[in-house]
């Protein structure tokens, strides 16, 4: 199969957009959003005629808000996210805004909470990576030839990490330029992302695990797992193809509090999909490959 055929391609473009996402949250950044640094939010309705969004911001910034997030949400509300405010400082953010405003709900998360929810945050992510780790090495066990069971476990945290790394960094980009915040959404979309791709890529080192227990006299573990592309290619992306369509379904037409949890699962999914066909199984190549060189 071609992508066996041209695996350092495939590999070296997978390092340049996990360098390139690196690049981008070191240059710009993470905004963090309330949930992890603490911080106020409000949601109001408006009656009448929802104002411009950025016509909300002049008020708020003459409230001696500048910094605050504006995020439609409906077809006449917004919510207000901002450093934590009094209950009196609220009250008057509603009254500015003008008649015809119902406030609804009002959150304050303090800076401890934020730090909490963070660490929380990364612990799950690492909690799912060790997790896999053990779920590969006890699946693949039994294989030890022509590459040792171990290494398809590094296969995997190789293309997890290249599964982290670019939404990471998309959201940095997203951030610097439309004031994007990450949030709990973006830990949801993150593990849901890592799911999906395991998913595929298990299945087609299942499929190589298969063809290397029956009689491969005379095939070399190249051809073995080109085959086993070849057989799994088609699934994998009409699995990820139909998944695609309809988180960007949702990221077009969805609602305005949901469009960045589609946006990163949309790329994250993308990238793994990607990272399952064109990274993790070449990588099992190069492996084979150093072993024999040894």
């Amino acid at each position: 199969m071609f992508v066996i055929k041209f695996k350092k391609f495939f590999i070296g473009l997978s390092i340049a957009f996990v360098v390139l996402a690196i690049a981008a949250v070191a240059v710009f950044g993470l905004r963090l959003g309330i949930d992890f640094k603490g911080g106020s939010q409000l949601q109001v309705t408006y009656t009448q005629d929802r104002p411009d969004i950025a016509a909300i911001k002049s008020i708020l910034a003459a409230d001696g808000l500048p910094d605050a997030a504006v995020q439609p949400t409906g077809d006449s509300g917004v919510i207000i996210k901002t450093h934590s405010i009094t209950e009196s400082d609220k009250n008057a953010v509603v009254a500015s805004l003008g008649k015809g405003v119902v406030e609804g709900s009002f959150t304050t998360i303090g800076p401890s909470v934020g730090a909490e929810l963070k660490h929380k945050a990364i612990v799950s992510i690492v909690l799912v990576l060790i997790a896999i780790i053990f779920f590969v090495a006890y699946a693949f066990r039994n294989v030890s030839k022509p590459v040792s069971s171990w290494k398809y476990g590094l296969a995997v945290i190789l293309a997890l990490i290249h599964d982290i790394a670019i939404p990471l960094g998309a959201f940095a980009l997203l951030g610097h330029f439309y004031g994007a915040e990450l949030d709990t959404l973006f830990v949801v979309a993150l593990l849901t992302t890592l799911a999906l791709s395991i998913a595929d890529t298990i299945v087609v080192f299942d499929r190589i695990r298969e063809h290397l227990g029956t009689n491969t006299k005379g095939k070399s573990f190249e051809t073995i797992v080109s085959e086993s592309l070849n057989e799994t290619f088609a699934r994998s992306i009409n699995t990820s193809l139909m998944v695609l369509i309809m988180v960007i379904t949702l990221a077009i037409v969805g609602p305005a509090s949901t469009q960045l949890f589609a946006i990163v699962l949309a790329i994250g999914m993308f990238f793994g999909t990607y990272s399952s066909i064109f990274l993790a199984s070449p990588l099992l190549v190069v492996f084979e490959r150093l072993q024999n060189k040894k």
